[in-house]
């Protein structure tokens, strides 16, 4: 497979994965993310946005099937998001500034289901999200545009100040993934 030039920048630039200009591109837009934020990063493999966060002086806590590589002011946590003992070790490192979802299901070329899985994903990571933010904290999460994708909008906009669609620059032409920005969110025991 050939690499195409962000991948290799970003290999340049030291970072593990081309998904570092989007997270980038999104934060100048957007300031999701603060210097010495507490981050939790739901399918934080390969490791580019912990390294993103890392260089904020962010505390971050990822979460994946896969392992990762060390990284600096990071904990790692090998889990199946799905899984209540996933949930519980998340927990354990308190409530967080910014819950980032990267979550992408293993694609299977059938568009509906790989769409659906994708909703899936985004609705667990929307769920742990209104479990371990804080109050007015923010929310970013990856979804493959579907028909679904309104309903995950207005999911969202029940539980934050400012929800907005956008597709980074840096994402594939090609790609049907769109990232979903919720900023602010609300205090519900209020």
């Amino acid at each position: 497979m050939k690499k195409d030039n962000l991948t290799i920048r970003a290999k340049r630039l030291g970072f593990r994965a081309r998904s570092i200009f989007k997270l980038f591109e999104i934060n100048k837009k957007f300031n999701l993310i603060k210097e010495k934020d507490k981050v939790l990063d739901l399918g934080c493999w390969p490791g580019s946005w912990l390294q993103f966060c890392s260089g904020l002086n962010c505390t971050c806590v990822g979460v994946d099937l896969r392992t990762i590589n060390q990284i600096k002011n990071c904990t790692f946590i090998k889990g199946d998001i799905h899984d209540k003992k996933t949930l519980k070790r998340i927990q354990k490192h308190g409530n967080f500034n910014v819950v980032l979802s990267d979550l992408s299901p293993k694609t299977t070329g059938i568009k509906d289901l790989d769409q659906n899985s994708s909703v899936t994903l985004a609705l667990r990571a929307l769920e742990i999200a209104n479990q371990v933010l804080k109050n007015k904290g923010n929310f970013l999460c990856k979804i493959f545009q579907s028909n679904e994708t309104h309903y995950f909008f207005h999911e969202v906009k029940k539980y934050f100040d400012y929800v907005k669609i956008y597709k980074p620059i840096s994402s594939k032409k090609r790609s049907k993934e769109i990232y979903v920005i919720a900023k602010s969110k609300h205090n519900l025991n209020v």
